[in-house]
């Protein structure tokens, strides 16, 4: 394996895979050398040309063996929906993964083909992201080692959905604007849940509480009351507006360790009448410990709807996350490595303020 720059192939070009391509053509330490697309309408386009920037000499192509066959330290691996097929794939390929849809904590007795493929390719398995994959899990244990004697944590996030630039997801997946018992069959809970209930674990595991054998999922929806604009056009009154998810471990049935989710389409015309509160949209920590901390942080949501479809900086973060982990995951020994197996990972500075 090189010692940088690290050779990186993109891995699915939807938001995150944009913000991703951006991320490492501006990194100093790695260089794309592949993507790969799921459509064939921006298969044998250069990659510059998919997020706006000038040509780099770099060709999409929707063809995986195509793909595979590049010679690359890393795969960032950002499709919609995970393909266990397609990760040992790659990683039986000698191609390190980081990716923010899976595979945070994951139980070890659902791991044996990926731990073997990692062994055979030599190669690491990284799982990262925002929320689950950095704020549910990294920040409440960065701030647990300044506490003692803790009782609860809780990592929650609050945004206004009409920011998020996937109108098919919001109302189609999400099933945003669907009748209330229509939304609670929605595959959100079990497909979020798949990742939050690992952080939620990793979280308990490591602070050391003897936690009930199955988490708590719970997820409520709220309506309009008056007609609704978004992008998804206009929701209708009776029709679901906002949704909350909460994913718990529990300690003889009292929560110890919670991630919570409040999506909301604005903050008018709901019932039950939901807000984000005086802090507005945000991303929360709580520690109940001696001392009680919490953490509020802003910056991660934008600051309109219009420059949220334009930029969500959520999503931007994410995948920044991803591509700032692509050296660490390089330079780990082979097999699936969790925030609790890597040193801690940074960001770069601005090319004009670099060594």
């Amino acid at each position: 394996m090189s010692e940088g720059p690290f050779r990186v192939i993109q891995w699915a070009t939807g938001g995150v895979g944009r913000a991703a391509i951006e991320g490492v053509l501006d990194h100093p330490d790695l260089e794309l050398v592949g993507c790969w697309v799921h459509s064939d309408a921006k298969s044998g386009k250069d990659v510059g040309e998919l997020v706006g920037r000038d040509p780099i000499g770099v060709t999409a192509s929707s063809d995986v063996d195509a793909v595979l066959a590049v010679d690359a330290d890393c795969v960032i691996y950002s499709p919609l929906l995970a393909d266990p097929d397609v990760v040992v794939r790659i990683l039986r390929s000698g191609k390190s993964i980081s990716t923010p849809v899976g595979w945070v904590y994951p139980d070890p007795a659902t791991t044996a083909e990926i731990e073997a493929a990692c062994v055979e390719g030599h190669s690491t398995l990284h799982g990262t992201g925002i929320h689950p994959g950095g704020i549910t899990e990294v920040f409440p244990l960065m701030l647990s080692a300044m506490s003692g004697s803790i009782t609860g944590v809780r990592a929650e996030e609050f945004s206004d959905i009409r920011t998020y630039d996937a109108p098919d997801v919001v109302r189609h997946v999400m099933l945003f604007g669907a009748e209330p018992d229509v939304a609670r069959t929605s595959i959100m809970a079990g497909v979020l849940g798949h990742g939050f209930r690992q952080s939620v674990r990793m979280v308990a595991d490591e602070l050391g509480f003897d936690v009930d054998p199955e988490l708590r999922t719970t997820h409520e929806v709220a309506v309009a009351t008056k007609p609704i604009g978004s992008p998804i056009g206009v929701i209708e009154p009776g029709l679901v507006a906002a949704q909350r998810f909460r994913w718990e471990a529990l300690v003889d049935g009292e929560p110890v360790v919670t991630a919570g989710v409040n999506w909301l389409m604005g903050e008018d015309d709901l019932d039950p009448a939901w807000t984000f509160g005086p802090e507005r949209e945000r991303f929360e920590i709580e520690i109940e410990g001696d001392p009680p901390i919490t953490a509020v942080f802003h910056g991660f949501h934008p600051d309109s709807i219009a420059s949220g479809l334009a930029r969500n900086r959520g999503i931007v973060a994410t995948a920044m996350h991803c591509v700032n982990s692509v050296p660490y995951v390089c330079r780990a020994e082979p097999g699936i490595r969790t925030y609790l197996d890597l040193p801690l990972i940074a960001g770069r500075a601005a090319p004009a303020l670099r060594r």
